[in-house]
Formats: C-alpha cells, sequence, structure tokens
C-alpha cells in the first residue's frame, strides 16, 4: 500500500500493531512542516490514543501545572459507523492493516480492510500531509471501496476535545459552520487564540452539521455501490494570534478557501517539491547497508520535518510530537542537531541561532535571578527564554515525594553549548550580520556570565567550575566537572575572539555593544579567566580525564550492578539518594562529549583511554549518548563499536523501544537528538566531515561493510559533494559556486573553484565487529 508515487526504499511501514504499539507509532510516523506535527494515529482515534496536531511556539500553563505546548483541535477527524460499530482496529478486527510513512515526501497512509456486519468488504486507504510549502495547511484523501453495496455512517470534521498532558489548555472553545466550511476558535488560558477551519470535498450527499464545545462535525450517510470507490478530500488549515500577521478566523477561513480552489493535486505537487529542494542538499547515501541507510534518513526526515520556520522558535527536545519535556528546547538542538543543519541547511540553521539571540533577555534574566551576571541560559527554553525547568522534575516511585533535582540551576554548560553552537555557525556560515547583529553580544555575556560564576583559587592559582551537574545528571552539584569546564573556556575563548572581530571589521557595531555592556572593563578578565580556568587533563598514565572532582574515589560499579539492586524498574537511578550517585555509573557520554566536540585538543591515545574507561560504565539513560560513542569509537578505528552505536542512535524511534518514563514521569515521544546524532555518526564520525575555521576538513574512514558514502556539505556559501568509498576520496565543487571552497585532506589543503574534483586515496575501512566489553582497569 505504499502512497501514490511512492519509492519503497524510503517508505517505513508498519502491519496492523496491538494497541501497545499505538503510542510508539503516533511518534514513529509521525508528519510535520515545522509549524505543526501531526502525530501518527488513526483517523478515528482520539484523546486516547494521544492523537495530537501540536504546534510549535504555543505555550500555555493551567494553574500551578507545568506550561507546555498547545495541541490545536484535531482537523483531520474521520469516523466510519457500520450500524452502530465505529470501523476501528480497536472496535472491529480488520482483516488487515497497515500504516506506512512516505519519508521521501512526508505522507502518512493507512490501508484498512474491515468485514462488514451484512456482509463483505470496506477498503479504507487515506493519505495525509502537513504541507511543507504552506506550513498553515493539512490535507488528507480518503478512498473507501466496498466489494458489495452497503450503508455506512460518517463523521467528519474537528475534534477539540484534544489530548494534553498538563491541561486542559482551552478555556473557551466556540465552532461553527458557514459556506461549508467547519471551524473552531479555542482561548488559551493564557489567552492565545486557535484557529481550525476544515473543508471536505467529495461528498455525494447533503450532511448535517454541528458545532458545539466539542468541536464541529458534519454526519451523513453514506450508501455505497459495490466495485466503485468514493474519494473524500480533507483541507485543513491552522492560525495561531501567534503569527506574525496575527492570525484569526477570518484568515484560516480564506486560505481554506483559496485551497480548495487550487486543489489537492496543486497542494501535493508544491509539498513534493519543497521536500525535494530540502533532500537535494541533505540526503546522504549509503551503499552495501540497507539498513543503516533506512535509519539514517529516517533520522534526516525527522530533523527536516521539524525545522521551525523562523527565528522565534526552535527544536524542542521531543520534536513536534507531542507536549513532554514542556515542549522545551534543550541543549540538545545547539550539539546535537545544528552540525546536521550548519552542513546542509544554512538557512534553518541561522533561525535556530537566532532564537539564541532573540531569548538573550531571558538567559540574562535568570542569570540576575541567581545573583550572577551575563546570560545563564535556561535549560528548558520556551517562547521568551524563560526558564522553564521546575525545581523538582522528578517523583520517588518508591515514596511518592518530588526529588529536587539541579537541572535549571546547576547545569551551567547550557550557556557555553549556545556560544559554542553560535561561534561554531558563524565560523562555518561566514554570516557576519548575524555575529555583528546579536551574536557578539550573546557570546559576551555568556563570558561574563561565566566570569561572574568561575571561583579563583588562590592556593592553585587558578579558576576552577564548582557546583555543576554536568551532562551525566546522575551525579549532581560536582566541581571541576570535565564537560562544564572545558565547553566553559571555550564559549570564553569565543567570545574573545568574536569581539576582536567585531572592533576590527564593525568598529561601529563593537563601540555600540561596548557602550552597553562596559566590555573595555571586563576583557583583562576575561582573558585572565581562558588563561588560568581548569579543566581537567588526561591522567599521565593512564590518560583518562576524571569526570569531575572525587569520581574516582566512587564506588567502581556497572549499569548491571545497579540494575540488580533495583526495588522498582522505573527508579530514578539520580536525584540525591539514587543509586548511581556513589557509584561511578554514569548517565550519558560526559568527558567523551568533550573530547568529540573539543576532538583537536586530544590525542587519539587520550581518546582511546577514555573510550575503554568510561564505555562499560555508562548506562545510556539518554538518548543522546549513544552517538558520542559513536563518534568517539571511529576516531579511535574501533568500527564495529562505532556502527554499533550508530544503528543504535538511528533507529532509536524506528525500533520504538526507548524510555517511556523517568519515574513516574511520561516522556514519550520523538527523539530529534539521537536523529541529529545519527547524521554526526554517519557523516562527521564514518565521513569524517569537520572544518577548521578555514575550510573544511575530511578525514573518511568507512565501516567495513560499507561500499561507499556520499553526502554535501556547505562552506560560507559554497558547496561540495564528498563521494567516499574505501580507498578513495573524491570532492567535486558544486558548477553554481560563486567562489572558491577550502578542503583540508590529511594536511593538504585545495581551495576548490567552481566544478573542479579532487580524487585522492584514503585509508582502508574501520574494521572488526565489536568482540568484547571494554576495558574496566582504573587508572
Amino acid at each position: 500500500m505504499p502512497p501514490r508515487n511512492a519509492n519503497k526504499d524510503w517508505l517505513i511501514e508498519e502491519p496492523a500493531p496491538p494497541p501497545s504499539r499505538t503510542d510508539a507509532l503516533g511518534s514513529k510516523l509521525l508528519i510535520a512542516n515545522g509549524y505543526l506535527g501531526y502525530r501518527g494515529t488513526l483517523e478515528e482515534h482520539g484523546p486516547g490514543q494521544r492523537v495530537a496536531c501540536t504546534l510549535a511556539g504555543v505555550y500555555d500553563r493551567r494553574g500551578g501545572a507545568w506550561r507546555e505546548p498547545v495541541n490545536a483541535p484535531n482537523g483531520l477527524l474521520l469516523r466510519l459507523y457500520d450500524g452502530p460499530t465505529l470501523l476501528s482496529p480497536e472496535t472491529r478486527k480488520p482483516r488487515s492493516h497497515r500504516q506506512s510513512l512516505d519519508i521521501r515526501h512526508g505522507v502518512h497512509t493507512r490501508e484498512t480492510v474491515f468485514p462488514l456486519v451484512r456482509g463483505g468488504r470496506l477498503t479504507l486507504r487515506i493519505e495525509r500531509f502537513a504541507s511543507l510549502a504552506e506550513p498553515h495547511q493539512l490535507h488528507l484523501r480518503a478512498v473507501l471501496a466496498a466489494d458489495h453495496d452497503c450503508t455506512l455512517m460518517l463523521e467528519a470534521g474537528i475534534d477539540a476535545e484534544v489530548w494534553d498532558i498538563n491541561g486542559p489548555h482551552f478555556a473557551g472553545v466556540k465552532s461553527g459552520h458557514a459556506g461549508g466550511l467547519l471551524h473552531v476558535s479555542a482561548r488559551t488560558n493564557e489567552g492565545k487564540m486557535v484557529h481550525v477551519v476544515e473543508g471536505l470535498a467529495g461528498l455525494p450527499v447533503a450532511a448535517r452539521l454541528e458545532a458545539g464545545p466539542q468541536g464541529a462535525l458534519r454526519r451523513a450517510r453514506l450508501r455505497l455501490k459495490g466495485g466503485q470507490a468514493l474519494v473524500l478530500e480533507k483541507t485543513v488549515c491552522v492560525y495561531t494570534s501567534q503569527d506574525p500577521a496575527g492570525g484569526r478566523l477570518a484568515t484560516a477561513r480564506d486560505a481554506c478557501r483559496r485551497a480548495q480552489a487550487r486543489g489537492q493535486a496543486a497542494a501535493r505537487a508544491a509539498h513534493a517539491r519543497a521536500w525535494d529542494a530540502r533532500w537535494a542538499d541533505s540526503d546522504v547515501q549509503i551503499s552495501g547497508d540497507p539498513a543503516g541507510q533506512r535509519a539514517l534518513r529516517y533520522s534526516i526526515y525527522q530533523l527536516l520535518s521539524i525545522a521551525p520556520r523562523s527565528g522565534r522558535a526552535s527544536i524542542p527536545a521531543r520534536g513536534l510530537s507531542g507536549q513532554v519535556y514542556k515542549g522545551a528546547v534543550f541543549w540538545d538542538t545547539e550539539m546535537f542537531m545544528l552540525p546536521f543543519f550548519n552542513a546542509t541547511q544554512p538557512v534553518l540553521a541561522r533561525d535556530l541561532v537566532r532564537y539564541r539571540i532573540r531569548t538573550l533577555g531571558g538567559a540574562k534574566r535568570k542569570a540576575r535571578s541567581l545573583g550572577y551576571r551575563g546570560a545563564f541560559y535556561a535549560w528548558e527554553s520556551q517562547e521568551s527564554g524563560d526558564e522553564a525547568c521546575t525545581l523538582f522534575n522528578i517523583t520517588d516511585v518508591l515514596t511518592g515525594r518530588p526529588l529536587r533535582t539541579y537541572f535549571a540551576d546547576k547545569q551551567v554548560h547550557i550557556s557555553a553549548d549556545v556560544a559554542h553552537a553560535l561561534w561554531d555557525y558563524c565560523q562555518q556560515s561566514g554570516d557576519q550580520d548575524l555575529l555583528a547583529r546579536g551574536g557578539a553580544e550573546v557570546l559576551a555575556e555568556v563570558a561574563r556570565f561565566f566570569l561572574s560564576y568561575c571561583r579563583y583559587n588562590p592556593d592553585r592559582r587558578r579558576y576552577e567550575v564548582l557546583d555543576v551537574t554536568g551532562p551525566d545528571e546522575y551525579h549532581e552539584r560536582v566541581h571541576n566537572n570535565a564537560f562544564s569546564a572545558g565547553m566553559a573556556r571555550r564559549a570564553v575563548g569565543a567570545a574573545l575572539e568574536a569581539l576582536a572581530w567585531l572592533k576590527r571589521v564593525r568598529p561601529q557595531a563593537y563601540r555600540r555593544l561596548d557602550a552597553r555592556l562596559g566590555l573595555a572593563r571586563d576583557l583583562p578578565a576575561l582573558r585572565d579567566l581562558h588563561a588560568r580556568l581548569y579543566v581537567p587533563e588526561p591522567h599521565p598514565r593512564t590518560g583518562v580525564i576524571e569526570q569531575f572532582s572525587g569520581y574516582h574515589r566512587l564506588e567502581d560499579a556497572r549499569p548491571g550492578d545497579l540494575k540488580a539492586r533495583l526495588l522498582d524498574p522505573r527508579e530514578y537511578l539520580g536525584g540525591g539518594q539514587g543509586l548511581a550517585t556513589t557509584t561511578q555509573v554514569i548517565k550519558q557520554a560526559d568527558v567523551l562529549a568533550l573530547l568529540h566536540f573539543q576532538g583537536g585538543l586530544y590525542s587519539t591515545a587520550v581518546k582511546r583511554a577514555n573510550w575503554e574507561f568510561y564505555e562499560p560504565r555508562t548506562e545510556h539513560g539518554s538518548s543522546l549518548s549513544a552517538c558520542i560513542y559513536a563518534l568517539v569509537a571511529a576516531a579511535i578505528g574501533r568500527g564495529g563499536w562505532a556502527y554499533r552505536y550508530f544503528l543504535k542512535t538511528a533507529t532509536v524511534d524506528l525500533r520504538g523501544d526507548a524510555k517511556q518514563t523517568v519515574g513516574s514521569l511520561y516522556i514519550g515521544g520523538t527523539h530529534p537528538a539521537a536523529n541529529g546524532g545519527a547524521w554526526m555518526a554517519a557523516v562527521q564520525g564514518f565521513g569524517g566531515l569537520g572544518h577548521d575555521g578555514q575550510g573544511l576538513v575530511l578525514a573518511p574512514a568507512l565501516p567495513a561493510a560499507w561500499r561507499s558514502l556520499r553526502y554535501r556539505a556547505a562552506w560560507r556559501g559554497q558547496w561540495v559533494t564528498v563521494h567516499a568509498s574505501p580507498r578513495r576520496l573524491v570532492v567535486e565543487a558544486d558548477p553554481a559556486n560563486a567562489g572558491h571552497c577550502p578542503v583540508r585532506v590529511r594536511g593538504l589543503r585545495r581551495a576548490l573553484s567552481a566544478g573542479q574534483r579532487w580524487t585522492l586515496p584514503i585509508r582502508g575501512p574501520l574494521q572488526g565487529p565489536p568482540k568484547r566489553a571494554a576495558s574496566k582497569e582504573r587508572p
């Protein structure tokens, strides 16, 4: 049942799922366009099956509950009844049922064959897509075909009863109909308006129109002829009062009428063209590994589909798959997704960076509230950049008591991550305008935050990063966390470089910034901080970097040891009293993340020593962890391990077996950071893509099974296509390039002009499957 014109190599297909898989498929088969995300549920489903049309950047709070994204009224509702029975796999066992997602063009398809009570069968085939060309639009095409004459009841319209985690978020709902269109206007608790308008074409009989607090419906009795098909086409338009033009109900109605007049075929063609344009630069082609190719393309699809439409929003930790984690933006976006956009979608990358510039005010307010200067970015950021993370995030499943966690106030690395990502974007894109118009200010304010946070140790004549929580959240409030300290030093260095550039190249902008911030007073102290900020170093004998002060004195346990001690499988391992806090078991890659993101500062021997030490001690309680182990494994020549971790991160949503709860907290949904990590592992790890501030750097080493790898990358507006095989590397500059693209391979650098090709031999593939557990030796 592939969608029309779909290539089966791009299809994610699912047979009839048991009810327990409904939630996983809702995330796995998501369609989205950056403005909204629609979960991969069935058209007859409701809030009980977690149907959601999640709106990007639209938040609401009900009372004292957590503030979270708003799910719009469901305009794709379509139900069929055979007598009193709803035709759904949950209420009538189908003869067959399949769902699929065409990741080439973002089309969800379901095909269900139901037995009918009076004999015969009905085949229901529905395709739907969230238009990438017209982001306010959803489209659905349903084909109903019976093999005998039959009569069915149809309900189609807008369901205002939506799934909420901390809702309800609608304080008032007004429904109605006019000119053949249905509409629902819902007002949130914070006073925002959400307007949904639906039109249905192809209905052969007059329908009874109904409107009320639960939504707006049309009901009709359908008499189907055996052997003939009935085609229905839905057009849905969604607008909110947060839209730049101030979306109103009249706006949504006009848009729906125009879309219906153009027809769904035209809408689908425009949607396909928009997807073709994105894939043209973002596709990665693997030869010799169909499973890896499929998983990687699925990961890329997830990233492309949820990329925001402007700098007003960014990508939440669960994308647009629902309200989990308050729909907040974490460090995930900067560290695990932005590298993909930097290389393949620079315009979208700029929007992601602009979000952090726009929310600088929230970061400064947070710093002031905690007694610091500069910008302390929110651990959980929503539309204003103010901190959305609460102090009690997790409930102890054994006692039922909320646990105090130190995510919001002690994960200072978030500001360093923002600075790292912004500077990396500016270096790769050459976007001087963004740096002059807010980017340099962000870097300066982040550096000033670390100047006020770090403490000078006079006995050791160094600055230290004290009382922090690193990426390994199982160990809170530690001193001298290697990742936090290393990234803080990187952030201060980036600020000094950016300000020197601004003073030299844009002196007027520098003077304005200096007048507002008093930069001249801070620069000597910032230079001193950068020179003397302590970052734990590799042990001179073992090469292992201690994750934080005192880590090596903890119990040398392994994740399996802790699992044997659990009283409840849902126990949180961190949080002060968790089982991991007194052991060396860590949640996710921490030191290894530093070794990847600042890989040029460390030798292969140091990377190898730390990979072997930390790998058996890592519980991988976060989906962000596997890709880092893949990247470092590739860098040290551990091909089997690198590939295993690549597949783990690339298939996290395809498998659908990711952790669904932390304590009693529901955390289901998609994992866009893992999707970005899959691209990083494939292109940065195996493809060897990087940059040194002067141009692209290539050092490919493919897994043993890969016959070739092909990808594209941009450097300051100039594009190259890279084709790597086990023994040969070909780099070709685009014929349309307006300038030269500098590329370095093994110390050789060339500035490729438009259309120029560079061919040279490379080292062989990464060999060897994982044969043993990593070393358990302590330093």
